[in-house]
C-alpha cells in the first residue's frame, strides 16, 4: 500500500485540476462578470490626453495609476478623480499596468523604452504619441516616413502595440464620451490580436466607438498630417474616409 507521502502529490494534482474546472462550473452570468473585471492600467505622460482617458477608464471601473515627469501633478489629479486612481513614477506605473497607455512627445519613446524595457515586455501597449517634426525633430520626420505602426515598436520593443488615439482631441475624447447617437469612431491598428480586443474594449469603456483599420503598417493612414487627422468623426464617417467596409 501507498503510504501518505507517496499520496500526496496526486492529491494535490486532483485539487489543482478541481480549481480549473471550477470556473467553467460557474453560471454564464457569472462568467461574464468575471470577464469584464476592471483592469490595471499604467498611464505614462498624465497630460491632457493621458489624463482625459485615465479618468474615463477609473470611471468605467479600470484601477489607474497616472504616471509623469511632474509626480506632484499626477497625485493631484489622482486624488481629484478619487477611488480607482493613483499616482507613481513611470516605472511604478509601467510595472502596475496590465495595459499600458503611453501619451508622450514621441521623442520621448526611445528613452522610454530603454528605461522600461522589462517593466514593457510582453505588455498590451496604446500608443497614442505622436510624431511632430516641429517639437521632436529629424526622429519625426522619420518616424512618419515608416509610419509610426512601424517606428512604435522599435522604440518599445517587446510590446505588444496598439495604435491608439493619437488622431483626435482631447477635448473630444471628453466632452464626446458616452454621447448620444453614434459614437465619436477612434482609429486604431495592430497586430497582436489579443491586444487589438483589450484596446476595442478600452475604447468602447471610455465611451467611443472603435475601427480597427487593419495591422501596424496602417496606422500610418490615421498618422499626424493624414488625411482623417484631426477630424473627429463617427465610426461610419471613419470608415467611409479610409476606404474600410462597414
Amino acid at each position: 500500500m501507498k503510504s501518505d507521502d507517496a499520496m500526496r502529490p496526486n492529491r494535490r494534482r486532483v485539487l489543482r485540476s478541481a480549481a480549473g474546472l471550477l470556473l467553467f462550473s460557474l453560471p454564464m452570468g457569472l462568467r461574464a462578470a468575471e470577464a469584464r473585471k476592471g483592469l490595471r492600467i499604467g498611464v505614462i505622460g498624465s497630460g491632457r490626453v493621458g489624463g482625459t482617458l485615465g479618468a474615463l477608464w477609473v470611471k468605467a471601473g479600470h484601477e489607474v495609476m497616472f504616471s509623469s515627469l511632474d509626480l506632484e501633478h499626477d497625485r493631484k489629479l489622482a486624488a481629484s478623480i478619487g477611488a480607482g486612481a493613483r499616482a507613481g513614477t513611470p516605472k511604478e506605473a509601467a510595472a502596475f499596468g496590465e495595459v499600458l497607455f503611453f501619451a508622450v512627445p514621441y521623442s520621448a519613446l526611445p528613452g522610454l523604452g530603454r528605461e522600461l524595457a522589462a517593466e514593457i515586455k510582453g505588455k498590451i501597449v496604446l500608443d497614442a504619441s505622436n510624431p511632430i517634426p516641429g517639437r521632436d525633430g529629424a526622429m519625426a520626420k522619420d518616424a512618419l516616413a515608416k509610419g509610426t505602426g512601424v517606428a512604435s515598436p522599435e522604440f518599445l520593443p517587446g510590446a505588444r502595440i496598439v495604435r491608439a488615439y493619437n488622431e483626435v482631441s482631447y477635448v473630444r475624447m471628453r466632452e464626446d464620451a458616452h454621447r448620444a447617437g453614434e459614437r465619436l469612431g477612434i482609429p486604431i491598428a495592430g497586430d497582436d490580436a489579443q491586444a487589438l480586443k483589450t484596446a476595442v474594449r478600452l475604447v468602447r469603456d471610455a465611451g467611443h466607438e472603435p475601427v480597427i483599420v487593419g495591422g501596424l503598417a496602417r496606422a500610418r493612414e490615421f498618422d499626424y498630417g493624414s488625411a482623417v487627422f484631426g477630424r473627429p468623426m463617427t465610426a461610419a464617417e471613419l470608415r467611409q474616409a479610409l476606404g474600410l467596409k462597414p
